[in-house]
């Protein structure tokens, strides 16, 4: 069976779709499944061993006719047996009706409804891994929605060992920053990373501090390692790298962005900063009695005025 998935939105997105690949494998071992994301996200997937094929499609802007003619020649030319689409768009459900495609699903939601074979109820506001888990309801694909799965290569793990090594890290295990915005565009203040940084080093002189660089955090970086010494800067060039880096931290410290997704799949205690997103749609539910991921937000959705003490509260069991 030959498997086309719709995914708007970014890494973190894909991330949050990776436990419902996870059962449609489970629950149909021999399907070959495809994807269609943003250009940008298809970095996701390198740390995916579920995805045959990844199509870039930019779902966000509007595509010329060419583009939207191409997404539908590819649909047609790998023969997909079923499709589902996360959008809500009228006009990518008409072209999933003229593809042949036999088995549509999508939400029961807009007027895409009218051009799929089959739909599941809209239940946006729940956590975001489980909303898109709800679309297997529509192969009669039920039960409670898996955990995420990730696969990271092998030369990543040992890029990420061979500068743990060459920057004297030590095999103890780090703490984990990652200052970059939020997936809802914000930014925290460098200052109140720096607080951070201080209490750190003042109450846990011999635990590495790792900043994580990507091109969105070089001016962060810079400004914190003039600022403050001994810190460890480590610049992954894919997600694979920065998984790998993640899975050895003994804590990570990140924004509402695709790291703490990563810290999710991996199972690595991780604190969040968030703005205006739900946190309750993007962090699982706590289960049993302890508590691996937690998010703080302020009560008028900037996630500038998390101030460092309540960060630093929480870490530390203070607050």
């Amino acid at each position: 069976m030959r498997v086309l998935a719709l995914v708007p939105g970014g890494v973190s997105e894909q991330l949050l779709f990776f436990p419902t690949l996870e059962h449609l494998k489970h629950a149909f071992p021999k399907a070959e499944i495809s994807v269609a994301v943003e250009p940008a996200a298809k970095a996701a997937y390198r740390v995916s061993a579920l995805v045959k094929e990844v199509f870039p499609y930019d779902f966000t802007q509007r595509n010329s006719p060419s583009d939207w003619a191409n997404l539908l020649g590819i649909i047609r030319d790998r023969e997909f047996e079923v499709v589902i689409t996360a959008t809500q768009s009228g006009s990518l459900a008409l072209l999933l009706w003229l593809s042949g495609v036999p088995t549509r699903v999508g939400y029961s939601n807009g007027a895409n409804t009218l051009f799929l074979t089959d739909t599941v109820p809209d239940k946006a506001a729940q956590y975001q891994a489980s909303h898109y888990h709800d679309l297997l309801a529509g192969l009669s694909v039920n039960g409670p929605c898996p955990n995420a799965v990730i696969n990271v290569p092998q030369k990543d793990i040992d890029w990420v060992n061979s500068q743990i090594k060459q920057q004297g890290i030590g095999d103890q295990g780090y703490v984990l920053m990652y200052g970059g915005p939020t997936d809802d565009g914000q930014q925290y203040p460098v200052d109140n990373w720096a607080a951070i940084i201080q209490d750190f080093q003042a109450r846990q002189p011999g635990l590495p501090l790792v900043l994580i660089q990507q091109p969105e955090t070089a001016a962060l970086v810079q400004d914190l390692t003039q600022r403050l010494p001994n810190l460890k800067v480590v610049r992954p060039d894919n997600s694979g790298q920065v998984a790998a880096l993640i899975a050895g931290a003994n804590l990570m410290l990140s924004t509402d962005s695709y790291p703490l997704q990563l810290g999710v799949a991996l199972n690595v205690f991780t604190l969040a900063l968030f703005g205006a997103n739900p946190v309750e749609q993007r962090l699982p539910a706590l289960t049993g009695s302890e508590t691996r991921f937690v998010g703080l937000t302020s009560t008028t959705g900037k996630v500038a005025d998390i101030t460092a003490k309540t960060v630093l509260g929480k870490v530390w069991g203070e607050a």
